[in-house]
């Protein structure tokens, strides 16, 4: 009778210390905030444009019902940028053109934009703000301490835009601006940008081509639209070295796509030591994406976002923004950007 009571005690006590730690781990994963609007429906880019809202609407929908996240995710509202934090990156010069091409639009009517292949709405301008507005919101919402890292789920992609040129489907340029803001508004010195788009972001390349406080690193398909982010790339007077592209053959996969990570970015960033990760997260690269040609996976991508995590935890304090450019299949859109939020909330 006297063992079985023992026992039992044990077992009870067991029972107790496996509830604690269940606990403890739940309450120590990290908060992360996934920044979206439904007003980014706004920007309607007509039934059969690879780029609509259809992209992001499906990973929403999965993020709500999947009961890994419950507990983990916050979602600040959002605000649409205005023209001055715009500015940060962009010349007014743009800025008007942009809305002058815009206001005169009739709802249901469609025009491209002067300066490149971007397809533009009535409501194009707002969902283009609110896509930087969510950028600068993730930045508030880190530096305050509330949450640990942020998920960006936004539309118009903006890394093809440059200070003065929209092209490749985007309006502004919600990565760039996010940096400028992080360092303008809170004084950070050092920032990485790792964009994995299977597009080269020319324009994120070319605004911080000249600047040895943002490292830009890309690693995307060759040949390819736009052309640019051959290795010789490199920067341009005390921006020479700050930035670094890989370009990968069509059929590449995620041995590649982990490699260049690995073997260039580590390596790279043991020297520049970011104070912050702003990540510009296209899924076109996976292997059944409409518009490349490489063939990654969702494995892949967690394989790569366990890496920046990594990166982010040794160098900038698990500070992290990831913000969606390209990716033009829904489920394969929400799959991997899935695996990158299971791996940010883990402690």
């Amino acid at each position: 009778m006297i063992i079985n009571r023992i026992l039992n005690k044990n077992a009870l006590l067991i029972l107790a210390l496996l509830f604690h730690s269940f606990v403890y781990a739940n309450d120590n994963m990290r908060k992360v905030g996934i920044l979206y609007s439904e007003d980014l429906r706004l920007h309607d880019t007509g039934p059969a444009h690879p780029e609509n809202y259809s992209r992001i609407e499906l990973v929403i929908e999965e993020l709500h019902a999947d009961n890994r996240f419950q507990d983990h995710l916050i979602w600040p509202s959002l605000e649409p940028a205005n023209n001055r934090q715009i500015e940060m990156v962009h010349s007014e010069n743009y800025i008007n053109l942009v809305e002058n091409e815009i206001f005169n639009l009739k709802n249901g009517e469609f025009r491209q934009l002067s300066t490149g292949d971007t397809i533009l709405s009535k409501g194009s301008l707002k969902a283009a703000k609110l896509a930087v507005g969510a950028g600068i919101r993730a930045a508030d919402e880190i530096m305050s301490g509330k949450i640990s890292a942020a998920v960006a789920i936004i539309r118009p992609p903006g890394h093809h835009v440059s200070k003065d040129r929209g092209m490749g489907f985007g309006i502004y340029n919600s990565v760039a601006i996010t940096a400028r803001y992080l360092q303008q508004r809170y004084g950070v010195k050092r920032i990485l940008i790792a964009d994995f788009d299977v597009h080269h972001g020319n324009g994120t390349q070319d605004i911080f081509y000249t600047d040895n406080s943002v490292f830009y690193f890309s690693v995307h398909q060759h040949p390819l639209y736009p052309g640019t982010g051959r290795p010789s790339e490199t920067g341009l007077g005390i921006g020479e070295g700050y930035t670094l592209n890989v370009d990968l053959p069509a059929g590449a996969g995620d041995i590649d796509l982990t490699k260049a990570f690995k073997e260039k970015l580590i390596p790279a960033m043991k020297q520049f030591k970011p104070d912050f990760i702003v990540v510009s997260a296209g899924f076109d690269g996976h292997k059944g994406d409409l518009l490349g040609s490489l063939a990654y996976t969702h494995r892949g991508y967690k394989n790569v976002s366990a890496i920046l995590n990594a990166m982010a935890n040794q160098y900038s304090s698990d500070r992290i923004i990831y913000m969606l450019e390209g990716g033009y299949h829904p489920q394969y859109i929400s799959n991997s950007l899935k695996e990158i939020i299971a791996e940010l909330i883990q402690p």
